[in-house]
Parts: structure tokens; C-alpha cells; sequence
């Protein structure tokens, strides 16, 4: 017969409290925790990998259930490497979200001037649009771009919409590969961004499209992508891409994403061949007819 003193009575009462909330402040850390971790690999590649991973788990534990001898040491001779190849195999990953940690513990905020550049590359996707010309713009926000910065060609250039026209004219030299800009300034053109391996993307997308989902997937860089073949304005931020959107939707979510609000401005408009052979036919029809007019011309 068991009998509770007052003092056993008191240890237990004080403790059990304490104990309940460390325990819910851990479970709901480990839920956390995996959570997190599923939301990131979701969608990739990691994805795939963790279901082989989970294989070899169970077949080791079955292994060891089951006493099958041979596979039960195969594992467990290659079960110490495991952890350095998954550290290899899942180094994108790993990176993401030591990156995505620093960026929420830094809580810092786009600057003033990195806010109001993106009028410019609004103006420009829209020529592109228009042109149907193939564009890739890639913005640097907290992560550094210095890798693919010295893939390209270095430019280091004041950020404009003739600078940005030029350098994707399809004539041009460096129109192909994507543009970096950092704050006010272009750092290079033509560069090279990691392809996105991210097995759900629709196979209507191609490099340009992937190249601006894989430097997002890698850092928070906003990438603005315009398709050659429809003209169709794309966003890539966080990994995903929002597709066909409108001249003054790009602004918005850009004024958002960058966290500050610039009025609209006039987009200019491209002129088409026909539309510049019929304005200067127009005006040689004027020329002609104030000659008739003033056949004597002149003072």
C-alpha cells in the first residue's frame, strides 16, 4: 500500500504544471520544425529523394525486425555516410532555409532608392512585351547575386529604360542571359542563373523561365521574365512564377514586393514598321501639297 506524503503530494504538483507547458512548447516546436521543412522541399526534388531516404529507413528497420542478416549489416556499414551525402544532396535546400532564417531574424526592409527603381524595368517589360522581345530581369534584394554577377559581363551602369532596351535589342551582344541589377545599378548582362529542376513546372515553360525560377528558388532575388514567342509577362519570387500579367499588375506586385508606392507613370508605346511608314508617307503627302499651294515657296 502505497501512501503520498505531503511533500511528494507538493513535488508533483509543482512540477506536473512546468512539465505540461515545456511539453507543449516542444511538440508544437517540433511541428513547427517539420513543417518548415516539408514547405520547402515541397515541390522539388528534395522531395523525391526524402521518399528514397524513407525506403532505406524501413528497410533497415525491417531488416533488423525480420534478423536478415546480410542487408542489416550492408546498412549498417553505409548508414554513417548517409548523413554527409544527404548534407551533399540537399545543400540547395539547406542553403534556402539558412538564408530565409536570416533574412526573418534581420528584419530588415528594402531601402528608399532599391524601391523606386522599378519604374524603369516596368516600362521596359513593356516594350518587350510589345516587341515580343525576350527579356530577363533579375533583382537583387538581401542575398547577394555575386556568383552570377561573374558569370556574366561586368556593366556597372546606372539603371535606365535605354540602357535596359538596348541591351536586350535582339542585334545587341549581351541580350542573351539575364540582366543583375543591384540598387540603382545594373551589375552585368548576360549572365548565367542556375535552371530550376522543380518536376511539377509546366513544360510550356522554357530556359528563360526556368533560369528565373531557379535564381529565385536559390535566393529571394525578384526575377521579371518576357517570353519571345508570346510576349507574355512573367514574375518569379520564392521559387514560383506568376504568368501573363498585365503591365499594371507587374507594377503593383513589384511596388508591393519592394514595399513602396510610386504613382503610375505613362508607358510609352511602341511604333510598329507600318505605323512609322504611314506617318512618314503622311507627311511627304503635307510637304506635297503646301508645294502646290505656294509654288513660289521660299520668303
Amino acid at each position: 500500500m502505497l501512501v503520498a506524503t505531503p511533500s511528494a503530494v507538493t513535488l508533483i504538483g509543482g512540477t506536473w504544471p512546468h512539465l505540461t507547458v515545456v511539453s507543449v512548447i516542444d511538440i508544437l516546436l517540433v511541428a513547427v520544425v517539420i513543417y518548415e521543412f516539408l514547405a520547402l522541399i515541397r515541390g522539388t526534388r528534395a522531395a523525391l529523394i526524402l521518399v528514397g531516404v524513407s525506403v532505406v529507413i524501413l528497410a533497415f528497420y525491417f531488416s533488423r525486425i525480420g534478423q536478415l542478416v546480410t542487408l542489416n549489416w550492408l546498412i549498417s556499414r553505409v548508414l554513417p555516410y548517409a548523413v554527409f551525402a544527404l548534407i551533399v544532396i540537399f545543400a540547395p535546400e539547406i542553403r534556402q532555409a539558412l538564408a530565409r532564417l536570416g533574412r526573418r531574424m534581420a528584419f530588415t526592409r528594402a531601402s528608399g532608392e532599391q524601391a523606386d527603381i522599378y519604374d524603369d524595368i516596368v516600362m521596359a517589360a513593356n516594350l518587350f512585351s510589345q516587341n515580343q522581345t525576350g527579356a530577363l530581369m533579375v533583382i537583387e534584394r538581401e542575398v547577394g547575386l555575386r556568383t552570377y554577377v561573374e558569370s556574366g559581363v561586368a556593366i556597372d551602369a546606372q539603371l535606365s529604360y535605354d540602357l535596359l532596351a538596348t541591351i536586350f535589342r535582339p542585334s545587341a551582344p549581351l541580350h542573351d542571359g539575364a540582366v543583375i541589377i543591384r540598387g540603382d545599378r545594373i551589375s552585368a548582362a548576360a549572365c548565367f542563373l542556375p535552371l530550376s529542376m522543380n518536376p511539377v513546372l509546366s513544360t510550356q515553360l522554357g530556359t528563360r523561365h526556368r533560369a528565373a525560377i531557379g535564381v529565385t528558388e536559390e535566393t529571394d532575388a525578384i526575377a521579371i521574365v518576357v517570353s519571345e514567342e508570346t510576349g507574355s509577362i512573367s514574375l518569379a519570387i520564392a521559387g514560383a512564377i506568376e504568368r501573363d500579367l498585365p503591365v499594371e499588375r507587374l507594377r503593383e506586385r513589384m511596388g508591393v514586393l519592394l514595399r513602396r508606392y510610386v504613382p503610375p507613370t505613362p508607358l510609352p508605346t511602341a511604333i510598329s514598321d507600318n505605323a512609322a511608314m504611314l506617318e512618314e508617307s503622311d507627311d511627304i503627302s503635307l510637304r506635297a501639297s503646301d508645294s502646290r499651294s505656294n509654288p513660289g515657296g521660299g520668303l
